[in-house]
């Protein structure tokens, strides 16, 4: 896989990052203490969150929304290109990131900036992940479903094993820096969770403000807003006519892609993997 390489052991995209910017995302970024990091494994609620942070930034206005495209409103800080687009954020800046918790900005820990972790079933990161290699010129397109089954399992995937992001990150899960939450919670209850992470944030909201973040942050009103849908991303880096980023914003879909041989392999290497983690997801009850 020419197009991608590995840093201090984890697989990235040389369209996307390079030695030099995780070095410096790792040891160089300058962070200061209003920054709030919206941290995700990919796929698992990361524009999502990005909308929801930034209305609640400007209380429910959607001047920015309709404005700016999502990448640039909250971009990667480990990215190649996100050097000046972070220098133009208006401050609290709200900035978004892959990273494992093992090369994540040392200087974030020195601070009292704040991290917002989303977290997802995943089967449906999985199947997730697995569109969105179909769409993205510069990802390896999966050969079949079991083979990138095997592949996300093995960790062999941009961004490393799910399940060491996911058991890293939770070591701060007593931090009160830290606020996790996961992309089911945002579906079965988006205004509780809004009111949540606004309590977080010490951002205190009236009613009606509330309201827009909810409003403006569905899935409909997302995939309707072409900054936020990613639709403004050039065809050469993104294919459209393969599929869409805001594909189904669903829990579950992995049922529909899964066989039950898929699902036990899954729910096998999961439980070996995940034994140790003090922790319980509720979707581990289904």
């Amino acid at each position: 896989m020419a197009d991608h390489f590995f840093y201090k052991g984890v697989q990235f995209a040389k369209h996307v990052h390079s030695e030099e910017s995780l070095d410096n995302a790792e040891n160089k970024f300058t962070v200061f203490d209003d920054d709030i990091f919206n941290v995700t494994y990919p796929k698992s609620g990361t524009n999502w969150m990005i909308e929801i942070l930034n209305l609640i930034k400007y209380k429910g206005d959607i001047s920015l929304s309709n404005q700016v495209p999502i990448y640039m409103r909250s971009p990667w800080y480990e990215a190649v290109s996100s050097k000046e687009q972070i220098e133009v954020l208006e401050h609290p800046r709200i900035l978004s990131s892959h990273l494992p918790y093992q090369i994540f900005s040392k200087a974030f820990f020195e601070s009292k900036a704040k991290v917002i972790y989303t977290m997802r079933n995943p089967k449906d990161v999985l199947v997730s992940n697995y569109h969105f290699n179909k769409i993205v010129s510069f990802y390896k397109d999966p050969e079949s479903f079991q083979m990138y089954l095997e592949d996300f399992l093995q960790g062999n995937v941009i961004y490393g094993s799910w399940f060491d992001h996911v058991k890293g990150w939770l070591q701060m899960k007593d931090d009160n820096r830290f606020f996790f939450i996961t992309y089911e919670e945002l579906l079965q209850d988006l205004r509780g969770s809004v009111v949540r992470i606004c309590k977080f944030l010490g951002q205190e909201l009236e009613d009606e403000a509330i309201d827009l973040v909810v409003e403006h942050s569905t899935f409909k009103s997302m995939k309707e807003n072409k900054m936020s849908n990613w639709t403004t991303v050039p065809t050469e880096i993104l294919d459209h006519s393969k599929g869409s980023i805001m594909r189904k914003g669903v829990s579950g879909d992995w049922k529909n892609h899964f066989t039950v041989a898929q699902s036990e392999l899954f729910d096998n290497i999961y439980q070996e993997k995940m034994k140790d983690l003090d922790f319980k997801f509720f979707w581990e009850e289904k």
